[in-house]
């Protein structure tokens, strides 16, 4: 290896870019393996175990093209009788297909301009109404996004700045290669692109810059072995790096071996070998560094193509179960069963993207025409790639994947996707040490055996905490209003002049309801009412107290679970008092616990867009603490699967674990998945449908495994999971299943289709069916009294439920009545 190659990688691997002249100087490295080593470990640092691919659909628009490429067999010039574009119908019939199989991307290839030298093109275009070919495949992308939901990514060739903006309307991304930045395959006679006006360097530059300062998703690349240097090939790819450094546009560089076919200029022309493609793989991804994601495409390399994975790659592009490789016909694309098994080889996850890369389709804001922003950001999990299953918390129809139920690993297995990584933040945990924030963050992040890892090693401890008993409590909720002045975009139970077109009638209880519900409760053998409601205009911490003091007056032996830390500091304003003098009087009349619910996600960077005007993180930590000091114990939950990511569930992760440190006031951690079907950010376009099934698996995973041993009881939702859900998850680190709630209105109006009521002989079943044991509980988790147990089994049925419908209020009159 050159003096020069190893500074450079030291350079490299200790986090900077290497300079224009040291890219250059690698020209002349030979020594193939310390750059192989040096790429891998940076494609590692920003892409760990996964390797992406797109299912698409390629649709050849049309294939006659102005220029000639001398290795090119997909351009070809027109025959009679035979159509110069395909029609409409022969567009769906091929979209349609590909969104039958699966397929998310719809990939428009065609020649470059052909109405500028075809005369049948242009009489073609004319009777169809179209003044250029580009016009007509933006149609095409449109109707094909209308008709088929697939995400058009168009390949159109050089363009002019309106034409990539008539694009950006109708597709996520688009793409041009550069091939090569080399003027002389241009401008030399006999060159590979002599006689090809559109594949002049300069030109092709200039698209790929207009393209930036349009914020459009890139793709571009180089085609290698077309007779370029090596150092011309550097040269190209410091060129796209300037660009890219310009905009931050190019989501993806694209690695291209050129491969002879027949009845070409360059059929007898000699193939780059795999020891080339491997070098030009590794520097592209030394020139780029970690983020950059680089491709290169499994077919061209056959039987081999795995050894691909060596250099750096983290992109397999787009693979169609469909049609075929239209450019490359000679070469089938593999099976996508096989591209995952070969992959799986290599110790990488075969992932599924969208033809717009994930941190671009994370902020979609930026990078998407709001025409495609909702049908982006709908089609993504937490990280960005492809949504992979149908499962919706909340949904019982749709069944979780097979992939994702936790289940434990071989140790001797031959192939193992897991890495190092975890490995050792499992072992630390293993070991006593809290987790750090970024550790935590990796853990979300976990796919394949790493998924599978962190759920085993979640139930290890969880077996060791709480051993096989899974509690539970038998309760009721009670929601007295869904009348609400907040403006939560994620609520769909809140009725309030913004929301009247939500489903269900605004209702606010009168007091003989609460405490006719309280009694019905008891009587059904439950330990425990939960009251919360939405914030209603005219609610002061008087009526609060009020509520408390009509049931316990009714029901003295029943625990009240009551009022969330919101609920306290509104409470608190009205009454013009301080949140602990509010505590204090709330506790006098009866309430027994908090709980830690309105905390959604405990981070600022998403609350200021999903509840604006809800308490801060700090406010929210700060009544909570309050709580604890003065005596009351508090549930924690977090709501996720919407806007956030994992940096999110980390950082609230902390926090809590943090509180918990300072009081020891919270009993459990409840995971509370986003149900999306009717919440307004959804319903909106600007939230994703909830958490995948293996988000809201590791969710109740990493907080076992992060909270320890600090809060050790973890509650699954079984409203919002479904029996399936609650089965991964008792298996995935939790211990609890929360309460039997008898009436359930929150996730219910968001569209969770799970029931209102699980009562403890369902409960049990679904415990016993796990091999696990059941235990009614209080809700600080002592044992339910005996006479309790008894009375809560085989209870009569539940009366009707009355709605008191809303009234308007006096409010000055109860704000003068409120002081004691």
């Amino acid at each position: 290896m050159l003096t020069t190659t190893r500074a450079t990688l030291d350079r490299v691997l200790a986090g900077s870019l290497p300079s224009d002249d040291e890219a250059l100087a690698l020209a002349d490295e030979t020594d193939l393996e310390p750059l192989l080593a040096a790429a891998s470990e940076l494609r590692d640092r920003a892409h760990r175990n996964l390797i992406s691919y797109s299912r698409k659909v390629f649709i050849p628009l049309t294939q006659l093209c102005r220029d000639a490429c001398h290795y090119c067999t997909f351009a070809k010039p027109p025959k009679p009788g035979q159509r110069a574009y395909m029609t409409p119908d022969e567009v769906l019939e091929i979209a349609r297909a590909g969104a039958a199989a699966g397929c998310r991307e719809a990939l428009f290839t065609l020649g470059d301009k052909p109405e500028l030298r075809y005369r049948t093109a242009r009489r073609e275009l004319d009777e169809m109404g179209y003044r250029t070919t580009i016009a007509y495949l933006a149609a095409m992308a449109e109707l094909v996004y209308r008709e088929t939901g697939l995400l058009p990514h168009a390949n159109p060739g050089v363009m002019t700045a309106e034409e990539i903006a008539l694009l950006r309307r109708v597709s996520v991304s688009q793409g041009i290669m550069l091939e090569s930045a080399a003027e002389r395959l241009f401008t030399e006679k006999g060159a590979v692109h002599y006689g090809s006006p559109d594949k002049r360097p300069s030109v092709r530059l200039a698209t790929i810059a207009e393209a930036g300062r349009q914020q459009v998703p890139f793709t571009s690349g180089i085609l290698i072995g077309i007779g370029e240097t090596r150092r011309e090939r550097i040269e190209s790819l410091l060129a796209l790096r300037r660009l890219h450094a310009e905009y931050g546009h190019l989501q993806e560089v694209i690695v291209q071996n050129f491969r002879a076919k027949p009845g070409t200029k360059m059929a007898d022309a000699p193939e780059p070998d795999l020891d080339d493609l491997l070098w030009s793989l590794a520097v592209a991804r030394i020139i780029f560094g970690p983020e950059m994601n680089i491709q290169a495409p499994p077919n061209l390399s056959y039987d081999d193509y795995p050894r691909l994975v060596a250099a750096g790659l983290n992109d397999w592009g787009g693979v169609s179960p469909v049609t075929p490789d239209h450019v490359n016909p000679e070469a089938p694309w593999p099976h996508l069963e096989q591209l995952r098994r070969r992959t799986a080889e290599c110790g990488k996850v075969l992932i599924e993207r969208l033809p717009v890369y994930p941190a671009y389709a994370l902020d979609s804001e930026r990078w998407q025409d709001p025409a495609l922003r909702t049908a982006v950001i709908r089609a993504i999990d937490a990280e960005g790639f492809a949504r992979m299953d149908d499962w919706s918390p909340g949904d019982a129809a749709a069944a979780p994947p097979p992939a994702d139920i936790p289940r434990k690993l071989d140790p001797a297995r031959r192939i193992d996707t897991s890495t190092a990584e975890v490995r050792a933040i499992l072992a630390a945990r293993e070991a006593g040490e809290d987790l750090t924030e970024a550790q935590i963050e990796r853990l979300f992040h976990a796919r394949g055996d790493d998924y599978h890892l962190v759920c085993e090693a979640a139930d290890r401890l969880r077996a060791a905490v709480n051993g096989d008993v899974v509690s539970y409590v038998v309760n009721r909720n009670i929601n007295y209003t869904n009348i609400c002045y907040f403006r939560c975009q994620f609520c769909a139970f809140a009725k309030g002049k913004l929301s009247e077109s939500l489903r269900g009638t605004p209702y606010d209880l009168d007091t003989g309801e609460i405490v006719r519900r309280a009694r019905e409760a008891w009587e059904r053998g439950a330990t425990e009412v939960c009251m919360q409601g939405g914030i209603h205009p005219e609610y002061t911490g008087a009526t609060y107290l009020r509520i408390l003091q009509a049931v316990k007056q009714a029901v003295p032996g029943l625990h009240i679970h009551a009022f969330s830390p919101l609920e306290v500091a509104q409470g608190a304003e009205t009454l013009g008092i301080t949140v602990r003098e509010f505590l204090l009087r709330l506790r006098e009349a009866g309430l027994g616990t908090l709980p830690g619910t309105a905390a959604e996600v405990l981070d600022d960077e998403v609350r200021v867009t999903l509840c604006p005007d809800k308490l801060s993180t700090d406010q929210w930590l700060r009544v909570v603490e309050e709580a604890h000091r003065v005596g009351f114990r508090t549930t924690s939950t977090i709501m996720y699967g919407h806007i956030d990511h994992p940096r999110n569930w980390a950082r609230h992760l902390v926090a809590l674990r943090d509180l918990q440190k300072r009081t020891g006031g919270i009993t459990e951690f409840v995971p509370l998945p986003f149900v999306h079907m009717e919440a307004p950010i959804y319903l909106k376009g600007r939230a994703r449908r909830g958490p995948t099934f293996r988000e809201a698996v590791l969710m109740h995973a990493v907080a076992r495994l992060a909270l320890h041993p600090y809060i050790t009881n973890i509650q699954v939702s079984w409203v919002k999971m479904g029996p399936e859900g609650v089965r991964a998850c008792l298996d995935a680190g939790v211990n609890d299943m929360g309460g039997t709630l008898m009436n359930e209105s929150i996730s219910r109006a968001a569209g969770a289709g799970f029931g209102q009521e699980l009562p403890p002989e369902e409960m049990e079943r679904l415990i016993r069916a796990m091999g696990r044991t059941p235990r009614q509980r209080t809700t600080t988790y002592g044992p339910a009294p005996e006479e309790r147990v008894i009375a809560s089994f085989d209870a009569p049925p539940l009366a009707p439920i009355v709605l008191t419908p809303v009234r308007k209020y006096e409010r000055a009159p109860e704000r003068a009545a409120a002081a004691p």
